[in-house]
């Protein structure tokens, strides 16, 4: 696979990601706390496609670099927002189960693009 394959599949992922984290959102109590955090894993989860969108739209590597640093930022605190869910039991664990272990796996991949710059 070359770079713009692979560009065009980890977009294509981090997007179906967000719509997932959407979904969850949607699907938490509803709650004064859970409110919080459902805006705050929204805004997390999308976050991770929509920098690694602009990155690949750059006008240079140091922004390149900069969108890649955001969108590894976001993924790892959306991993954070998912274990607080699991932890507080508001979502069965067969659901959220491969929504951290895509976290985690966007938070690895944009951790060694990131690593490689």
């Amino acid at each position: 696979m070359d770079n713009k394959e692979f560009a065009k599949n980890l977009e294509y992922r981090t997007r179906q990601f967000g719509i997932s984290i959407i979904k969850l959102s949607s699907a938490l109590p509803n709650l004064i706390e859970a409110k919080v955090i459902k805006n705050q894993i929204t805004k997390s989860g999308t976050s991770i496609g929509a920098n690694y969108r602009e990155a690949n739209r750059s006008r240079s590597k140091r922004d390149f670099k900069n969108k890649i640093k955001i969108s590894e930022s976001e993924a790892s605190e959306t991993e954070y927002w998912l274990e607080i869910i699991y932890d507080l039991n508001w979502i069965e664990v067969e659901k959220l189960n491969p929504l951290m272990k895509e976290a985690k796996e966007l938070l690895a991949l944009f951790t060694s693009i990131s690593n490689k710059l």
